[in-house]
């Protein structure tokens, strides 16, 4: 990969990284305001650390270990550095089920939010589908996963990751929805709440978008070093709105259709790419981008009509 397309990955990766993490810098920056000075720093120090060096540090190179046989752990480590043509050649092998696994993980995350969560309509999609059609989450969910066995038949790994990315997405969000049962306690009863209790939540809370980025990435690249690069700039950007201008991001009322159809888009893409069709390496900077400049347009011209 030449220096430009270095860059353009990385760029799109932490845009990515920014916009998909919007709703924990607002979870973690009113979790802050009722935790004292002292536990303020210890958040943002050791859950800086914690999130950026050790969540998005280890992520890449477990999912690696995972799904490129024969290397262990600490092989794993040391491959994604080397530049040994049998290490390339055994980590490009790979790259189907790394690519399948987070594909069908993105494009539920895409689909639980289109059906089950509750959102400002912008995208001619986001307007067909209402609240009560719910349900279909399931069956939708249920039909991609059988379709995508189906056409992965002939390969019993690629059958595998495809359940694995499937069962990786509602382990997590079974999670996820403790978490928002416990943001709810917290508004609630926050001052009844120790600090430290509110510490967890948010190093919880924080590890579970973690995930989500992660994978994310591996639609950009399966390049661990830029993945690393890329989660961990974006990761220091979200860090500093959650302490400056966190509330300035929340205005913009379409953030979050940008974000989630262009993880709607980067999933259906790595799932094709799985199955051996290629895509322009700048495609899903470029998408990411248009939605969310789109997003943006819609949210300043919102803002402006409502001043008015």
């Amino acid at each position: 990969m030449d220096i430009l397309s270095a860059f353009i990955v990385i760029f799109g990766l932490v845009i990515f990284e920014i916009v998909n993490s919007v709703d924990n810098a607002i979870v973690n920056a009113y979790v802050l305001r009722t935790m004292n000075e002292r536990w303020r720093k210890i958040f943002l120090f050791w859950g800086l650390f914690i999130a950026v060096f050790i969540v998005r540090g280890v992520l890449p190179f477990l999912v690696v270990w995972l799904t490129v046989p024969g290397l262990g752990f600490i092989e794993a480590f040391q491959a994604v550095f080397s530049s040994s043509p049998q290490v390339a050649e055994a980590i490009e092998a790979g790259k189907p089920l790394i690519l399948m696994g987070s594909g069908v993980f993105l494009f539920l995350l895409y689909l639980h939010w289109l059906f089950l969560e509750e959102k400002e309509p912008l995208f001619v999609v986001d307007k067909f589908i209402k609240p009560h059609y719910g349900i279909w989450f399931f069956a939708c969910a249920a039909m991609l996963l059988v379709g995508l066995l189906y056409f992965s038949r002939e390969n019993p790994m690629l059958m595998l990751s495809a359940a694995i990315g499937n069962a990786a997405f509602f382990i997590l969000y079974g999670f996820r929805e403790q978490a928002e049962k416990q943001s709810k306690i917290l508004k609630e009863k926050a001052a009844d709440m120790s600090n430290m209790s509110k510490f967890f939540y948010l190093e919880v809370l924080d590890a579970s978008f973690s995930f989500d980025g992660v994978l994310g990435a591996f639609a950009f690249t399966t390049s661990v070093p830029l993945i690393l690069i890329g989660n961990g700039i974006g990761a220091l950007i979200v860090r500093e709105l959650t302490i400056r201008g966190v509330d300035k991001v929340a205005a913009y009322r379409y953030l979050k259709n940008g974000a989630m159809t262009s993880i709607g888009f980067l999933g259906f893409i790595i799932v094709e790419e799985s199955f051996g069709l290629e895509f322009p390496e700048f495609l899903p900077t470029l998408i990411t981008l248009m939605f969310i400049g789109i997003a943006l347009l819609a949210s300043h011209r919102f803002n402006i009509k409502r001043a008015k």
